[in-house]
């Protein structure tokens, strides 16, 4: 073995390193199942707790599974080597050799490890759940069920606008797949920017990227003179004109909901805002000759007003006046939305974190995932812990916002674009338009096997079942409705059909519809320049966004350090609101710009009007302002007064 050594790193020679791979690394053939039986006298003491005391049910697709936990709660106790007579519908393939051996007999041992398994597949998917858990429970308990389905079935239909006959929703997908198909392939040869690649094993299409959008003359000349106008402005103080604005600070009441309110209220909720959305705590805005920021007084308001319900009302208020505003009705009707994650790493321990050596290097973080409009106002945020999944949340913004916005369409990255994402959306009545980093290596799918696409013959490969649809038709709008109506949180119920081996047949009708509806989107991303644009300019403005409230969030290296999820969510709760008061105050100052502009008689062009943006944030001071005035008692040689007591007390 070579080693080369240098300040303090140690690397290892090419073959030194191929070597030790093939040491560590598992052989094809290798089943991992045996090092699970090997784990057997750790599992033999903890799982007759387990299932003595968890609650376990089923649905009909768990029940095997919880005959298999319903028999070894009653035999685990025995000393018996063989369970012969245990249900044997859990053992799989590739656990047959380990549990059953060559006498035929059923081992105790690899039924056990069998079983774990089993259950743990079986939970993850929701087959069996816990009684009584809020995450282990069956989120299908929560769905509309028997009489209030029946109740409402109809109008569920109805608001969902999807026919009750699943051979009419069949018959029209059909109908519009079809159409798209022939309308993109007859203008294909026409289109410069894609490309269709036969030579290789698959047939592929190559999409050229979006040139960048040149930026006219007139364009600059008005940035710079808009610039040139905006007054300079502290964020405290641009927090306290927004809410002479809007009176958001209003919606900030007593945990005991007393109606009376001290003086200066506005003043201290400001200062708590700024201290957690620029992660700098509550010390540097302390004055303890002004009543409303003394010590006490802002400990006092963060504990009592700063929550949840408080902060998603205060920025749906300032999201719902952004959007009366003239300028935000230019660069936006509110009916398109973006979704993309911020990363924070969590340098303090807390379950609430994951490891993403891209993101968070050696430590570990969370991420935000966070909701803008085309007004450029944030409507929802999200935390996640990691960088967990984000197709699990995106349906989530939209149905749990709070604002009087309407999104109908949403933009995200590829991570957010799963097939069963589509489904959900158009089971819900959205649009989704994600920006897929390899569009053209997709799956495109058909509904008539025998339809002749000519030059899209070749990437049309793929062959949806309707049948699918049809079985679970009324299942699957039974699920859209609930979701719709708040009885199940989406990530619940998501989390439950995506994690599985094998799909349930509601997830499988879901993805099928999805594979649809993915391919409508795919020969509308790859036909119309104009959608790719569109989709590209939503995101660019999250991502702008993000660098804002970074910049707001400048405190402590950008790290939360909040421990609990609660904690987590309020801070960034609150970031997103600061932020929006930005955008908000930006946009009424915008706005009095082009006005005095015009005034002078500037001709302004729409078309310059419409690519401004609220995103600037040079203009404003977050860092606060540095002193170099002594006070007369020091400037005489005398010391500072030292800290009260009681002052003392409250510091630590």
């Amino acid at each position: 073995m070579q080693l080369h050594q240098q300040k303090g790193m140690i690397s290892l020679s090419p073959p030194t390193i191929c070597n030790s791979a093939r040491e560590i690394a598992r052989p094809s053939d290798d089943n991992f199942h045996e090092e699970m039986v090997e784990q057997y006298g750790r599992v033999r003491r903890f799982l007759p707790h387990l299932l003595n005391t968890v609650k376990f049910s089923s649905a009909p697709a768990g029940v095997t599974t919880l005959n298999a936990c319903d028999y070894l709660s009653r035999e685990f106790s025995s000393r018996r080597q063989f369970f012969d007579d245990a249900p044997t519908e859990i053992i799989s393939r590739s656990w047959k050799r380990l549990v059953i051996n060559k006498e035929k007999h059923i081992t105790r041992r690899g039924y056990t490890l069998c079983f774990l398994s089993k259950l743990q597949d079986s939970l993850r998917r929701r087959d069996v759940y816990v009684t009584g858990s809020n995450r282990w429970g069956d989120p299908r308990a929560r769905l509309l069920q028997g009489a209030d389905w029946q109740a409402n079935r109809i109008k569920v239909y109805r608001s969902l606008g999807h026919p009750t006959d699943p051979q009419e929703a069949i018959k029209s997908l059909g109908h519009q797949l079809d159409s798209r198909y022939r309308q993109v392939a007859a203008r294909l040869c026409e289109n410069e920017a894609v490309e269709l690649d036969v030579s290789g094993p698959k047939p592929r299409l190559t999409i050229s990227p979006l040139a960048s959008l040149d930026e006219p003359d007139s364009l600059k000349r008005l940035s710079k003179m808009i610039s040139d106008l905006l007054p300079p402005v502290d964020l405290t103080e641009l927090l306290l004109e927004i809410n002479a604005h809007t009176g958001f600070a209003d919606e900030f009441f007593h945990a005991s909901e007393a109606s009376a309110r001290v003086d200066d209220l506005p003043v201290s909720i400001s200062a708590v805002l700024m201290a957690e959305a620029c992660n700098i705590g509550l010390e540097p805005l302390i004055r303890s000759n002004v009543p409303a920021l003394t010590r006490h007084r802002l400990n006092w308001t963060k504990a009592n007003y700063l929550r949840a319900e408080t902060i998603t009302s205060a920025n749906a208020r300032l999201v719902d006046f952004q959007a009366t505003l003239p300028l935000a009705q230019i660069w936006g009707g509110g009916e398109v939305a973006s979704a993309d994650g911020m990363r924070f790493v969590t340098p303090v321990r807390t379950i609430n974190a994951g490891p993403n050596r891209k993101y968070f290097g050696n430590n570990r973080g969370i991420t935000w995932y966070n909701f803008v409009s085309d007004q450029y106002s944030g409507f929802h945020g999200i935390v996640i812990p990691g960088t967990l999944r984000d197709s699990i949340f995106v349906l989530e913004g939209l149905l749990e916002q709070e604002t009087g916005l309407n999104p109908t369409e949403i933009m995200t990255d590829t991570a957010g674009a799963s097939e069963l994402v589509f489904g959900l959306f158009w089971l819900l009545g959205y649009q989704f338009s994600p920006r897929l980093a390899d569009a053209g290596a997709s799956v495109f799918w058909r509904m008539d096997h025998d339809a002749d696409y000519g030059v899209l013959n070749d990437i049309a490969r793929g062959q949806s079942d309707p049948r699918k649809i049809v079985l679970q038709w009324d299942e699957m709008i039974r699920t859209a409705g609930s979701l719709k109506l708040g009885k199940v949180q989406v990530s619940v119920l998501v989390r439950s059909l995506l994690k599985s081996e094998r799909p349930s047949g509601l997830t499988q009708a879901i993805i099928e519809v999805g594979r649809i509806n993915k391919t409508l989107y795919l020969l509308n991303y790859i036909d119309d320049e104009d959608y790719r644009r569109r989709i590209l300019t939503q995101l660019n403005r999250g991502e702008s966004r993000h660098a804002v409230a970074r910049a707001i969030c400048h405190g402590q290296k950008g790290e939360i350090r909040k421990r609990y999820t609660d904690g987590q969510e309020d801070q960034l709760g609150t970031l997103g609101l600061v932020t929006n008061a930005v955008v908000l105050w930006n946009t009424i100052y915008m706005q009095a710009a082009l006005d005095h502009l015009r005034a002078q008689g500037e001709t302004l062009n729409d078309e310059d009007i419409a690519r401004l943006s609220p995103l600037c944030h040079g203009h404003i001071n977050m860092l606060g302002h540095y002193s170099f005035t002594l006070a007369e008692l020091v400037t005489k040689g005398h010391l500072r007064p030292l800290k009260e007591a009681s002052e003392a007390e409250n510091v630590a």
